[in-house]
């Protein structure tokens, strides 16, 4: 855990709102509170290293930040307390399948509480099943002799028979003829249930924090007041009502929220914490039906893991109300105690229907909490890159910790579960080590070269619209989702930063319908407007992404589960939502390499069309952005070039398109245009897909639109002070989008 860490409750706030932070401090000295506006997050000594001034905003300690651990698991509630209690005889079935073998135990149900009352069921580190009931006469436990299999389904059902004087434990290995275990013990008298008052809790051993967590799925628990004998071990299965339900949890019901519903008499609903997964394929999956709206009993499961987190749940140790008037900018909180520092980055946006600029700036604040602690691979697997980082993180004064090596605040949507599954489900409500001032993520051995991506690399963009003396307001993603295209209405022209990847339906729209309607859009990266996310309807901050069918992507969804729990609409790429990039601005995703750039050629037929030819007034060279403190170039690591195809209006003009990229990158055309290993859907060799397209188009109602293409763009800017060919061209581009 980090000595001094913390979060904000959310990523912006507007002039009179109240931001609190949430703050835990382990060094045992006090901590000291200030807010500085952000110039530069770059910790590049070249550039001239983090850059920041005070800004005269009180802090309120609300309490004294202590020492806080990270909640990480997910599990259920189910009922209320004491839900067994008065009970002598009791079954209790659901389906599992575990993923992950474990040195301890993972908790399946339980209301076993520290003095022994109550059961639980457990499974044990080698995969066999206990059952611990708490009577009368003491504590009972039996368990399986067979280990269960991993990420195959059981039925598991655990008898109380007090009546009969024994308890029973079965379970049915589904889809496996003759996989059939059956225990029994026999019970001492007095041998009556005792149940406890504590609560059910599904997935770990405690009602109140995750503790011995379950990793896997579970689906349609339920519990009856009596010994069934003889009767279908598949509770779940049965379709007449059953005698004597306590409960019977269903799934497949309300999969949007937290809520795990009840289809018994008694309505005794839970909740879930941490957010595990929703809207997984069940025991019950054909194969017939991959959306869970056309068969919710097949889809009837919830996989549960040990590292899900959703809120660190830490009490608010600071709070500021921003000023009337405070310009709309990049801030962050500064944290000291003693020795240690850290800082909390917040995005102040202008009050809700007022514009102090033409210009708006869209922070990808979406994306940022996606890629929010991603833990590189090299940071595992190659101890010379690890190596490499450290030393100039040292060498930089920059920001020192990074994911890979403190994993506990959970990791991003690029990484997977401790049981291998991908992360689909995050939150901005935790540390975000990469969200910080003097992050960044590649190591160089030059000094010219970053290595910065999401928020650090967007400050090369603030700080040069800063130095050219470009008035800006920022908004960020979360506004233009919950107020669409009223936001961007009053700005002559909208930018984007270096990676906006991630989008709801309500933010496309927005930015289309502002293009349509005379708006000028500038997207200043590559690999944007790729993926479809959902967000959580009721809680701020919980973003998921399905990885399904397509895309260069970490981790691939499991067929059949590429539907979002959230809003239950199909996820995945855009494109394969009929929205590829091209369709609103031009370009698309085609390419990606390692983290190095290299220059634009410019069209040389661009220079004489008046359409275009003003992008290029003071510009002499035919190449430009040949150097870049992102990847040493400005068209690099990942690019989007032209598709009429896909969306590239007709009237598109490429006016300038990337070359000679290193072929030591190595470079990799996008799952979705491959069809063979020397054939690709548009019928173009790999080579002559791998570029960056500059390009301008004007649309019917007035609007205009410029694309770079290229995620090291912004790089450029503030090469050479910022007299550089790219900042001239961004420049020019700016300078008539804004009039």
């Amino acid at each position: 855990m980090l000595p001094l860490t913390g979060y904000a409750e959310r990523l912006s706030a507007r002039p009179g709102e109240t931001l609190r932070f949430h703050v835990a401090n382990a060094t045992g000295a006090p901590v000291v509170a200030s807010v500085v506006r952000v110039r530069c997050a770059d910790p590049n000594p070249e550039i001239g290293g983090v850059d920041t001034e005070p800004v005269a905003i009180a802090v309120t300690t609300l309490t004294e930040p202590a020492p806080q651990g990270v909640p990480n698991g997910s599990y259920g509630v189910l009922g209320s307390a004491g839900l067994l209690s008065g009970v002598s005889d009791c079954t209790f079935s659901i389906r599992i399948q575990p993923t992950l073998a474990l040195a301890r135990r993972q908790v399946v149900l339980s209301c076993l509480d520290e003095g022994g009352r109550g059961m639980e069921l457990e499974l044990t580190p080698a995969l066999t099943l206990r059952a611990s009931i708490g009577t009368a006469g003491g504590t009972a436990v039996i368990e399986t002799g067979s280990p269960v299999s991993l990420h195959a389904w059981a039925q598991v059902t655990l008898t109380v028979d007090s009546t009969g004087g024994a308890l029973h434990l079965s379970v049915i290995a589904l889809g496996v003829p003759a996989a059939t275990e059956s225990v029994s013990i026999a019970l001492t008298a007095p041998a009556l249930l005792d149940a406890g008052s504590r609560r059910l809790s599904l997935a770990s051993a405690s009602d109140k924090a995750p503790v011995d967590t379950f990793n896997g799925r579970l689906e349609h628990p339920v519990l009856v007041s009596r010994a069934l004998r003889g009767e279908p071990a598949d509770l779940a299965a049965t379709q007449a009502p059953i005698e004597g339900c306590l409960g019977a949890w269903d799934f497949s019901r309300e999969m949007h929220t937290q809520r795990l519903v009840d289809t018994g008499p008694g309505q005794h609903h839970g909740e879930l914490v941490n957010t595990p997964t929703r809207a997984v394929r069940g025991a019950r999956w054909t194969g017939q039906e991959h959306c869970f709206r056309h068969a919710p009993n097949e889809y009837g499961a919830i996989h549960f893991h040990d590292d899900d987190l959703d809120d660190c749940r830490w009490p608010a140790t600071h709070a500021i109300t921003l000023p009337d008037g405070l310009a709309s900018d990049a801030y962050a909180l500064i944290l000291k105690a003693g020795e240690v520092e850290e800082n909390i980055p917040f995005f102040v946006v202008p009050p809700r229907g007022k514009a102090h600029a033409k210009i708006a700036v869209l922070v990808s604040t979406f994306t940022y909490t996606v890629y929010g602690n991603h833990a590189r691979p090299e940071w595992m697997t190659d101890p010379r890159w690890r190596e490499a980082h450290i030393a100039q993180t040292r060498a930089w004064h920059a920001y020192p910790y990074n994911p890979g090596e403190h994993r506990d605040y959970g990791l991003s949507t690029y990484n997977y579960h401790t049981d291998g599954s991908g992360i689909g489900l995050v939150s901005w409500r935790r540390p975000m080590l990469n969200l910080r001032v003097g992050y960044f993520t590649y190591p160089y051995p030059e000094i010219r070269g970053s290595g910065l991506r999401h928020y650090p690399a967007d400050s090369h963009l603030l700080m040069w619209l800063a130095h050219q003396g470009h008035a800006v307001d920022l908004i960020t993603d979360v506004e233009l989702d919950r107020e669409g295209a009223a936001l961007l209405e009053p700005y002559h022209v909208v930018v984007t930063g270096s990676h906006p990847e991630y989008h709801t339906t309500q933010m496309l729209d927005a930015l289309q319908s502002y293009r349509d309607t005379g708006g000028r859009l500038v997207y200043l990266g590559g690999n944007g407007f790729y993926w479809k996310i959902a967000l959580d309807p009721s809680r701020e901050g919980i973003v998921e992404i399905r990885r399904g069918e397509g895309g260069i992507r970490a981790w691939a969804a499991e067929p059949g589960e590429y539907y979002n729990q959230f809003d239950a609409q199909y996820g995945g790429l855009w494109r394969r939502n009929d929205r590829p990039p091209q369709k609103l601005v031009g370009v698309g995703f085609t390419a990606q390499g390692n983290f190095v750039g290299s220059h634009y050629r410019i069209n040389p037929a661009a220079r004489t069309d008046p359409r275009v030819s003003w992008i290029f007034d003071g510009v002499t060279a035919d190449t430009v952005g040949g150097e870049g403190f992102s990847g040493h170039g400005a068209a690099g690591f990942e690019l989007d070039r032209v598709d009429k195809r896909l969306g590239s209006p007709a009237n598109a003009v490429v006016v300038a398109a990337s070359e000679d990229h290193p072929p030591e990158a190595p470079w990799m055309l996008v799952p979705e245009e491959q069809l063979t290993h020397i054939t690709t859907i548009p019928g173009q060799t790999h080579k002559q897909l791998i570029r960056a397209d500059m390009t301008y188009f004007d649309c019917p109602g007035g609007g205009e639109v410029f694309s770079v293409g290229s995620i090291t763009f912004c790089g450029s800017l503030p090469v050479n002070h910022f007299d550089n060919d790219i900042s001239r061209i961004l420049d020019n581009v700016l300078r008539r989008f804004s009039r």
